[in-house]
């Protein structure tokens, strides 16, 4: 059994609120980690100087053909170098790519999975990328979809968020006590009772009153006040907001009836499996 947790989701699903509660959760402070601070506790994946490392070359210069064979290796020296359990951020889709896995199972202990309605992920990822809603919508259905190899991380493989979600539910289901998945909305709706399932995946599922506190720490209005207050690096630009509603159903202001229902036609399956199809859809 290794020690690497996975922290996976499908872009703009809660991602970071995930890391923000298990790093206050972990800590235990009286006050709340600043997002600087979070770094200390969770890893990314894509952080490309390991496979730099690795390669003996620079990460961007590799093929995603390249990456795909290193990055099992990789995974062993996160955990290899690791003191404990290691959180690892991931947004790569379950199984394999090019006959590669994606994730090396042998050095990891569990993964916690985030999934949030698509309606709501399509304008998120408009707000962050700067996209228009018709391109978020687009993305999200494209199975070709992967991130950019640069000098900041090294490419990650999405697909679409029917198959990242399916991937990913269908592993919990194989795995269950091992791989669990967390609905954005029932974080918003009952904090408490459901992050202590992530406290419990970890073995601090115990304590209350330590689980309140991280919760406390890692409400939306701390995370943006914190952010307004000393910036955090995940942000497009200093002028674009990370944390910019974190509310569920906005698409009910925001999007128009065709493009909810382009989103349904091409998600229904896995819109169904998590309650997230509209009434009259």
């Amino acid at each position: 059994m290794g020690n690497i947790v996975w922290l996976a989701s499908y872009p703009k699903s809660g991602n970071t609120w995930l890391r923000a509660f298990l790093a206050n959760l972990v800590a235990n402070h009286a006050d709340p980690l600043r997002p600087d601070e979070w770094v200390a506790y969770a890893d990314d994946e894509a952080e490309p100087e390991r496979f730099g490392e690795l390669a003996g070359r620079p990460s961007h210069e590799l093929t995603l053909d390249e990456i795909a064979v290193l990055r099992p290796r990789v995974h062993a020296l996160i955990a290899q170098r690791a003191r404990g359990t290691r959180f690892v951020k991931s947004h790569n889709m379950s199984g394999n790519f090019d006959g590669e896995p994606l994730y090396n199972w042998q050095v990891s202990a569990g993964a916690i999975y985030m999934v949030r309605n698509p309606l709501d992920v399509a304008i998120s990822m408009s707000h962050h990328f700067g996209l228009k809603i018709d391109e978020s919508i687009e993305r999200l259905g494209n199975p070709q979809v992967a991130t950019a190899n640069d000098a900041l991380f090294v490419s990650q493989m999405l697909g679409s968020w029917s198959e990242h979600v399916k991937g990913w539910a269908d592993l919990a289901d194989r795995m269950p006590g091992k791989v669990i998945v967390l609905r954005y909305e029932d974080l918003l709706e009952k904090p408490a009772r459901h992050f202590a399932k992530a406290a419990k995946l970890i073995g601090l599922g115990q304590d209350k009153a330590r689980i309140e506190r991280a919760v406390k720490h890692s409400s939306f209005q701390i995370l943006s006040t914190l952010e307004q207050k000393h910036g955090f690096v995940e942000a497009v630009d200093e002028k674009t907001r990370f944390f910019f509603k974190g509310s569920s159903n906005q698409w009910r202001e925001t999007l128009s009836r065709g493009q909810v229902q382009r989103v349904v036609d091409g998600h229904r399956e896995q819109m169904q499996r998590f309650k997230y199809v509209p009434a009259g859809y």
